[in-house]
């Protein structure tokens, strides 16, 4: 009866802690846009899981970055869209909790059949994407200073996505497309994201979105 005790201590803490880091994900881009949060922040040690069934996006660019944190700096290919709608999104991170053992964190939203996920100035930090895309007049190779067709890079070490090496290599497009989308990523961020039907839930055990 101890031990249960115990591990029910352990999971209530854990809720109170971690339930919170989830919807604050949600309202991110409002705090943002109040100037309730800072714009400037260090990413944390660990990665997450999106998917999307579609997502459609006007204004877009695309280009290399590091993401600085506590363990160090992360490469990362940051994806910034004008505004995108989002078809059945998933987010998922995992967390180790000592003794307990993993917790999954899921978010879903814009489900099938009802209002989708809308974001504006939508910045996504990534290293690994798998989707199948179309891009309308696209440009590949341009400065990374020079994209006109997007929300245009984060400056030199704001944000999460710390600094990007100017002149760098970068695509840009007026139009994207992104089906069956499966991606890896150490932060996200938005001036707007409104997500409709949200679903948050807490579980134990290794349960993301793929």
């Amino acid at each position: 009866m101890e031990s249960l005790a115990r591990g029910g201590t352990r999971w209530k803490r854990f809720a109170v802690v971690m339930v919170p880091s989830v919807a604050a994900t949600a309202a991110i881009g409002v705090a943002i846009a109040q100037g309730a949060l800072a714009a400037s922040f260090s990413v944390s040690g660990q990665q997450f899981k999106v998917t999307a069934k579609e997502l459609d996006g006007t204004g877009f660019v695309q280009y290399g970055a590091l993401d600085k944190g506590k363990d160090g700096q992360h490469p990362v290919a940051v994806v910034g869209l004008d505004s995108a709608e989002i078809t059945k999104l998933c987010q998922s991170v995992v967390v180790p909790v000592p003794v307990f053992g993993d917790v999954t964190m899921q978010l879903k939203a814009g489900g099938e059949g009802g209002p989708k996920v809308l974001a504006k100035k939508l910045y996504i930090d990534a290293d690994d994407l798998q989707t199948n895309a179309t891009f309308t007049n696209v440009d590949i190779g341009v400065s990374v200073d020079d994209t006109t067709k997007g929300p245009g890079p984060a400056k030199p070490g704001e944000g999460g996505r710390g600094a990007y090496l100017p002149g760098s290599f970068a695509q840009q497009a007026e139009h994207v497309l992104f089906k069956d989308v499966k991606q890896r990523a150490w932060a996200t961020t938005a001036g707007t994201f409104q997500l409709s039907g949200l679903h948050m839930s807490v579980s134990r055990g290794k349960n993301e979105c793929y």
